[in-house]
């Protein structure tokens, strides 16, 4: 269990590009790195506006003359400094993600990135090699896979509860954008623009998210080939609103060879909050989990009631009770899994990551590869008539 104890030996110097004032996605960065103090934030360049920027640096206790105007001047003259920054988190739209990521890199700090990574398989290469190079750590902030009942999920399957696993059913289909939102609210008109967003929407912007959640809770697992189909039904749209994706998997120790898996990716999920939820089928018996109740996971062995297991609980695997924060009960939410996830970005990268509670992972720079590529097969698929592909 958490318990606010000292961690790591000092919290990580800490800057951030993009998330300035009014960023939704830079306040979750900021609440959740700051939350067990593994992260202290000192620098930033935090708006394409440098005045406005300055000012809510001052707002959030920014010395100024640590406020830069952009990243690379940022990264220039902290590396001048003897408390210079750590590491930087990269909270801009998609576009700037690769550039701002390199340059970080380059300079020898850690990054925790938005997804996606970057927008092609070439670059998403260039980066896993390059941090291997620097021997720095590359988080991506998938978020939702730090809740509590991913990693029950994934001991689960581990100890072989669920038998092989034969059907994955996964979706994120939302209905936030089911009308023209991008013609009054500018956070989501670039999400539309393949210049700045890339070369999908629905896919890139919640697709990944399921996906990775389930490389997470099983992590042999491998696409063999999938087939996607894609629209936007919203006229005017460049980038998809709407997507389906079926992928079979090749065997494993946990997956039955020939698994198949289903993704619906969409944001005109007319009425729907999220609709993120994840199905996982095993020849003994099955879970699901959906994140608007992240708390509570249902375990499903045929003939029997259902069970609903319940986050905190002592009949949980040990790995999942350890990132208890508030003890049974108490209903824990997205801030607890980002800060989770921060959590473990920090062990990683002051170089304790070698066993420190058990079954240690974190969403990685070869994740946002994994992601990037998929992207990539899914559009390559659907651009083509929505062919069976290779993975």
């Amino acid at each position: 269990m958490i318990d606010g104890s000292k961690m790591i030996d000092h919290p990580i110097r800490w800057a951030m590009v993009g998330g300035g004032k009014g960023s939704q996605i830079g306040y979750i960065h900021r609440s959740s790195a700051l939350r067990d103090n593994s992260f202290q934030l000192v620098a930033g360049a935090f708006d394409i506006n440098p005045e406005r920027g300055m000012q809510f640096a001052a707002e959030l206790g920014v010395a100024p003359d640590r406020c830069y105007p952009d990243y690379k001047t940022m990264f220039e003259k902290e590396s001048q400094r003897p408390d210079g920054i750590e590491a930087v988190s990269i909270a801009t739209p998609n576009g700037l993600h690769y550039a701002v990521c390199k340059a970080a890199l380059e300079a020898g700090l850690h990054v925790v990135c938005e997804k996606p990574l970057c927008f092609t398989s070439a670059e998403a290469e260039e980066l896993v090699a390059l941090a291997k190079a620097k021997n720095r750590v590359v988080g991506v902030t998938y978020g939702y896979s730090g809740h509590q009942m991913i990693q029950q999920a994934r001991q689960m399957i581990k100890h072989g509860d669920l038998g092989e696993i034969r059907v994955i059913n996964m979706s994120f289909a939302f209905g936030g954008y089911n009308v023209k939102i991008e013609e009054t609210n500018p956070a989501a008109k670039w999400r539309f623009d393949p210049s700045k967003a890339g070369p999908s929407f629905a896919l890139g912007d919640v697709g990944t998210h399921p996906l990775f959640i389930i490389e997470a809770m099983i992590p042999d697992l491998k696409i063999k080939n999938l087939m996607c189909t894609k629209r936007a039904f919203v006229e005017g749209r460049q980038l998809e609103d709407n997507a389906f994706v079926i992928m079979n998997l090749n065997g494993s120790e946990s997956v039955q060879d020939g698994a198949q898996v289903y993704c619906w990716a969409s944001s005109i999920n007319c009425g729907a909050r999220h609709y993120h939820k994840i199905r996982v089928v095993g020849s003994k018996a099955s879970i699901e989990w959906d994140d608007e109740r992240p708390n509570q996971m249902s375990y499903e062995i045929e003939g029997e009631p259902v069970r609903i297991l319940e986050r905190g609980a002592g009949y949980l695997y040990p790995e999942a009770r350890v990132e208890d924060r508030i003890g049974g009960g108490h209903a824990e939410g997205l801030f607890e899994a980002w800060a989770n996830l921060y959590r473990r970005f920090s062990f990683a990268m002051a170089d304790a990551d070698k066993g420190v509670y058990g079954d240690f992972w974190y969403p990685s720079v070869e994740a946002g590869a994994q992601g990037v590529k998929w992207i990539e097969k899914c559009v390559e698929s659907a651009d083509n008539g929505a062919v069976w592909v290779n993975f």
